[in-house]
C-alpha cells in the first residue's frame, strides 16, 4: 500500500463504533446511508465506492504484479422494524426486520424514520394492574404490538413500509466499565470498526497483497450484499468479520468476554487461512479463542465461500451479550484484538497459505 501523504491521526476503538452505530441502517433500507459509511472510510482505501444495492467497497492496492487478493467483509445492516399500518390516534402497527426476541419490547423507546426525518416512539405496554391473569407470564407477539407515536397526524406523516429502529447517539451507550461499550447494532457495526482499526495500522505498510474491503448490506435476512460484493471483487482469500457469543451466567458454555478474537473453525472455513490466522495470533503473543462452527455459521461466509470458482475463507468474531437487543455489549479490547489479528496477518501476508 503507498502512502497517504497527509497526517491522519488514528481514531480509536471506541470512536469508530460510536460513528458508525449512529448511521441507521435497518436490513433492506441501507441504501439511503451507505454514503455516510463510504466517507469514513474513504482515507483509509486508495478507492472506494457504493454499489447499487448499498454496499460499500473498497480497494487498497499492493502495487506488486499479479498480487492476490485479500477480502474483510462485515455487515452494516442491523436488525430493526418496519410499518405495516398507520392506525388512529397516532398508533403504528409494526414488524420485524432480521430476528427479533418480542419479549424485550414492550416499553422500548424506539426511532422512525419518517420521510420528513426522525420520529420518536415508544411500544407500547399494559401497566401491571390491567393484565387479565393469564397475560402476565406470556410474551405478546410483535403483531400484536403498537407504537405510540403521540402524533395525531401519524397517518399523513408516517407512510406504510417506513423503517423503525433502536435510537443509538451517545446518551445511549453508557459505559458499564472503562472498557466496555453498550448500545444497539454492535452487530455488527463493531465488525466494520475492527476493519477500520486494522486499516488505520496497515497505511504506511508495503503489502504484498491487495486487500479489499467489504462493508455489506442485507446479512441479517438473506446475505445478499455479501453475495454480490463478493461475486464483484473474486477475492483469493476472504475474512468474515463478525459477533459472537459471550458468556453471561444465563449461558455459560459460550465464549470469554475480555478474552479476545474469536478464530473460526470448520467446514466453512479454509484450513491453511485458519491455521495461518492461529499462527500469527501466537507469533504475536495475542489472547485468542477458537470457536468450533460445525455447519451453517449464520454469517456472511457461508455464502462467501462459494462465489465464482470459491474462496479461501475464515471467520473472526468479536465476543457479544445481548445480541439482536438494544443493549448489546462488547469489551473494545476484544475488537481491537479482531483488528490487530487482521494488521498482523496482512503486514507480513505473502499471499500463499500453507498447512
Amino acid at each position: 500500500m503507498h502512502e497517504i501523504e497527509q497526517a491522519m491521526p488514528e481514531a480509536s476503538m471506541r470512536t469508530w463504533i460510536e460513528q458508525l452505530t449512529a448511521i441507521p441502517m435497518v436490513c433492506g433500507f441501507e441504501r439511503a446511508q451507505s454514503e455516510r459509511v463510504r466517507e469514513l472510510f474513504a482515507p483509509l482505501c486508495d478507492e472506494i465506492e457504493v454499489d447499487r444495492f448499498g454496499n460499500v467497497i473498497g480497494r487498497i492496492r499492493s502495487g506488486k504484479p499479479d498480487a492476490k487478493t485479500v477480502l474483510l467483509d462485515a455487515h452494516l445492516d442491523q436488525i430493526g422494524f418496519v410499518v405495516t399500518e398507520t392506525l388512529d390516534d397516532g398508533f403504528l402497527r409494526f414488524q420485524s426486520v432480521g430476528g427479533v426476541d418480542p419479549r424485550m419490547l414492550l416499553g422500548a423507546e424506539v426511532t422512525i424514520g419518517a420521510p420528513e426525518g426522525e420520529l420518536y416512539g415508544i411500544v407500547a405496554c399494559k401497566p401491571p394492574h390491567l393484565l387479565a391473569a393469564n397475560e402476565s407470564d406470556k410474551a405478546v407477539p410483535i403483531h400484536e404490538m403498537v407504537i405510540d407515536t403521540g402524533l395525531l397526524d401519524a397517518k399523513s406523516r408516517i407512510p406504510v413500509g417506513t423503517p423503525i429502529w433502536f435510537p443509538a447517539d451517545k446518551a445511549h451507550m453508557p459505559k458499564l466499565s472503562k472498557d466496555s461499550i453498550t448500545g444497539p447494532s454492535l452487530d455488527d457495526r463493531a465488525g466494520a470498526a475492527a476493519i477500520a482499526y486494522a486499516l488505520q495500522k496497515l497505511r504506511k505498510v508495503d503489502l504484498a497483497v491487495d486487500v479489499a474491503v467489504l462493508l455489506s448490506v442485507q446479512e441479517e435476512v438473506t446475505s445478499l450484499g455479501a453475495t454480490l460484493g463478493t461475486f464483484h471483487i473474486r477475492p483469493d482469500y476472504a475474512i468474515a468479520v463478525d459477533v459472537s457469543h459471550a458468556k453471561t451466567p444465563d449461558a455459560s458454555d459460550q465464549f470469554e468476554y475480555g478474552g479476545g478474537v474469536m478464530i473460526g473453525m470448520g467446514p466453512n472455513m479454509n484450513r491453511a487461512l485458519t491455521r495461518a490466522l492461529i499462527r500469527t495470533a501466537k507469533a504475536e503473543d495475542m489472547d485468542y479463542q477458537i470457536e468450533v462452527m460445525e455447519g451453517n455459521t449464520g454469517t456472511n461466509a457461508w455464502e462467501m465461500q462459494i462465489i465464482g470458482t470459491g474462496t479461501a475463507q475464515a471467520i473472526l468474531s468479536i465476543p457479544l451479550r445481548y445480541m439482536h437487543t438494544p443493549i448489546e455489549t462488547i469489551k473494545l479490547s476484544d475488537a481491537e484484538s479482531v483488528g490487530d489479528l487482521m494488521y498482523h496477518f496482512l503486514r507480513q501476508f505473502d499471499g500463499e497459505v500453507r498447512l
